[in-house]
């Protein structure tokens, strides 16, 4: 068989291999351009997922402490719902002594409601209707009474409980009556401003917007309309009193006015038939506040054995 030669057929098959060439070229360079992801084999012992945040233990003693609290401090009427408030109906409990804590000591009662409806979650948190600590006071060294734990700034953390909301407010006074705030009892009893930038400027808060909160609160409700104002011999004789009893406070820090009990005994003596539980509750304490007062690892007590029961 005899092929015969086209010049227009070895044009055309040039151009299509010159065609298939400068496609290569551009296929290989945008590949070249290409992203690699490197997706790491799925393993036990190459994983991104966070791993679960430890289990918090709190003391089963607490715990009881608790449910003892709560029943004890169960509202009179023998219902087991503790009362529910809304702002107006808390504002309509607490305005009266919130205005005799204000004519005793000069703390305005707008202050005191605002921080107690801020404080309590308007009456209804935890520690206001189970401890009646509408004021979130933590225990000190000197506190005498009874105790509620909860979480806060650390697990199991101790607040004070009352034997009702208002032992809460006069303690929220005496609370105040400190060398800290001293500066604060020379404002007037109705300067709520003053009171509110002073109580962050002296600690009280370390949250920045303290005193938006205090004023928008009193703003918001009206709470003002409870303050009221008093003569210049009347503001100087309170002035005289509250200081005169804040500096009587710092010589004698561990003075409780609120709950009458007897004098704090530092040390006791361990007795026959004695165990570390009964030690506890005759002093108001938990085994393990016992234990840590004391240093102790176990339960282990003798005769003539003297324990802190106090700091």
């Amino acid at each position: 068989m005899t092929f015969l030669y086209k010049p227009e057929l070895k044009s055309s098959v040039v151009k299509n291999i010159a065609y298939l060439f400068i496609l290569s070229l551009l296929l290989s360079a945008c590949s070249s351009r290409r992203k690699t992801v490197y997706t790491p084999p799925r393993s036990s012992g190459n994983t991104t997922a966070s791993k679960p945040a430890p289990e918090v233990k709190h003391n089963p003693e607490y715990k009881k402490n608790n449910e003892r609290v709560q029943q004890e401090n169960k509202p009179v009427t023998g219902s087991t719902t503790p009362v529910s408030y809304t702002v107006a109906s808390y504002v309509e409990r607490f305005k009266a002594i919130a205005i005799q804590e204000m004519n005793l000591y000069g703390v305005p009662a707008s202050i005191t409601l605002a921080q107690g409806l801020q404080e309590s979650g308007f009456g209804n948190g935890e520690l206001a209707r189970y401890a009646n600590n509408h004021f979130g006071i933590k225990c000190t060294s000197d506190w005498t009474g009874r105790s509620y734990y909860k979480d806060d700034d650390k697990v199991d953390d101790c607040f004070r409980v009352y034997n009702n909301p208002e032992e809460s407010y006069r303690d929220h006074s005496e609370f105040l009556k400190r060398k800290r705030y001293a500066s604060l009892f020379e404002l007037d009893k109705n300067d709520y401003v003053g009171w509110a930038y002073g109580l962050k400027r002296c600690g009280y808060a370390t949250n920045p917007k303290y005193p938006d909160l205090l004023i928008n609160t009193i703003k918001r409700y009206s709470l003002d309309q409870y303050d009221r104002p008093e003569g210049e011999v009347q503001k100087i004789k309170r002035e005289d009193r509250v200081l005169a009893e804040i500096n009587e406070n710092v010589a004698n820090p561990q003075k409780d006015t609120i709950v009458k009990a007897a004098p704090v005994v530092k040390l006791y003596t361990v007795g026959t038939g004695d165990t570390l539980y009964n030690i506890s509750k005759r002093f108001n304490l938990t085994v393990e506040e016992l234990k840590a007062l004391n240093n102790m690892a176990d339960n282990n007590i003798k005769i003539g054995q003297q324990l802190i029961i106090a700091k």
